[in-house]
């Protein structure tokens, strides 16, 4: 399935289509993935790092530096270190998330896996998104690359987002169901 044509239509897949591409013809997607992962790391510990990309009070100039600074500092790959660099000039940090999304999906397409978002109140042990991949794999029929998240707000089960498939086996959902169900 060719995802690409969705995916360049959004000002974050045009970012993450051109770095996928880059990455690809340049025989350096290993690398350039590893550093998208450790961005996707840096972005979701630091509270500081989400709100510098969500500023509109930065100037240019000082998100240049930051994400320059920031580069080295996580020993960024050059393409992922650049695509920082345009899109601080660009003004356009706020969409490093979803361009960081969007990279994924590209990536997971050109292997043929599908990508599977599984949401837990606690983290999962390699045991478990082993197991849980193993179960989603049964069902898709494709390999399966898990990102894991954490949302303590579920109280307990999983949240699994498998391309347009939802399943929500959380208790924080159950709870409202039963509430619900309670008021008649």
């Amino acid at each position: 399935m060719d995802i690409s044509g969705g995916i360049q239509a959004s000002l974050a897949g045009r970012y993450a289509s051109a770095l996928f591409s880059l990455a690809r013809d340049d025989k350096q997607l290993a690398e350039v993935e590893a550093s998208v992962a450790t961005l996707r790391a840096a972005l979701s510990e630091s509270a500081d790092f989400m709100a510098m990309t969500k500023s509109q009070t930065i100037s240019r100039a000082a998100a240049e530096k930051v994400v320059e600074a920031l580069s080295t500092t996580l020993k960024l790959d050059a393409m992922t270190g650049n695509l920082l660099g345009v899109l601080a000039h660009n003004r356009r940090l706020g969409q490093l998330a979803n361009v960081l999304a969007a990279f994924d999906a590209l990536v997971a397409a050109h292997r043929g896996e599908v990508t599977a978002e599984v949401t837990s109140a606690f983290p999962l042990t390699e045991m478990q998104i082993d197991e849980i991949r193993k179960q989603l794999k049964d069902r898709a029929g494709h390999s399966i690359k898990i990102t894991a998240r954490v949302d303590p707000s579920i109280l307990g089960g999983l949240i699994v987002r498998m391309g347009s498939q939802m399943i929500d086996s959380s208790i924080k959902t159950r709870l409202n169901t039963l509430s619900q169900a309670m008021k008649g």
